[in-house]
This record gives C-alpha cells, sequence and structure tokens, in this order.
C-alpha cells in the first residue's frame, strides 16, 4: 500500500458534557496538529498517490471551516461532544466529500482510503479512518 500524507494545524474552542471530560467540561481551546494520509495499492501514471499540492491545499480549506470557531456555538455541533475522534471522522468526511467532487485531480479517483489523526500533543492524538 502507497501512502501519502500532508499536515496542517487546526485551533478551536469546546466544552464538553459528562463527568468523564472532567475539567474540560468548561470551554477551553485546543490546537490539534492535523495529518491527512492517503492510500493507494498501485501509484497512478505519474507514480504519485495524489497531487501533494491539491491535497495540502483541501485539507487546508476543510480546516479553515473549522479554524479559530467555537465549536459549541456551531449549529451542526450542537448537542454534540466535539471529541477528538470525533473531530477525525468530520475532517475525514469532509476531504472525502472533496477527493469524490474532483478537487485532487481526476488520478485522485484511484484512492482507496484516507487516514486523519488529529494530535493533541506530542504523546497523545485521536484518528479516523474510511475507504474512499
Amino acid at each position: 500500500m502507497f501512502t501519502v500524507t500532508v499536515r496542517d494545524h487546526v485551533m478551536i474552542a469546546h466544552s464538553f458534557r459528562g463527568e468523564v471530560f472532567g475539567p474540560a467540561q468548561r470551554l477551553h481551546g485546543a490546537t490539534f496538529v492535523v495529518d491527512a494520509t492517503f492510500t493507494r495499492e498501485e501509484l497512478d501514471a505519474d507514480n504519485i498517490v495524489v497531487d501533494i499540492g491539491r491535497a495540502t491545499d483541501q485539507l487546508g480549506e476543510v480546516l479553515a471551516g473549522l479554524n479559530y470557531r467555537n465549536l459549541d456555538e456551531e449549529p451542526e455541533f450542537a448537542g454534540v461532544n466535539t471529541s477528538t475522534e470525533f473531530l477525525a471522522k468530520v475532517i475525514a468526511d469532509r476531504i472525502a466529500d472533496r477527493v469524490h467532487e474532483g478537487a485532487l485531480g481526476a488520478s485522485a479517483r484511484g484512492l482507496n482510503g484516507l487516514r486523519v489523526a488529529l494530535h493533541e500533543s506530542h504523546v497523545a492524538w485521536a484518528g479516523y479512518e474510511r475507504a474512499l
């Protein structure tokens, strides 16, 4: 399996409901380093997995929709615990939509998987993996 990973970051504010979250139940900020890894079994005609520039641009555009936002105030997240795991899926699904719309180029149709990891720190991260 071949892979290409691009990286960016996003800064959000949010709070959680539930005793399991302890002090994180209060409004707090988080800065995530975000990795998006694209996979395919065979390289395309240009011997690449995906155009790195396009992948980087699309990750940045997806993250721009979340950056510097208080997720507690976003209607689409009303009543949702926007955990790291949950946000990894949101980001992966939004990137996948862009792949299917052609935003990463025609050869990206040969991609078969996508993994998104949100690094909370140098010692903890969570992610989501999906088929394309």
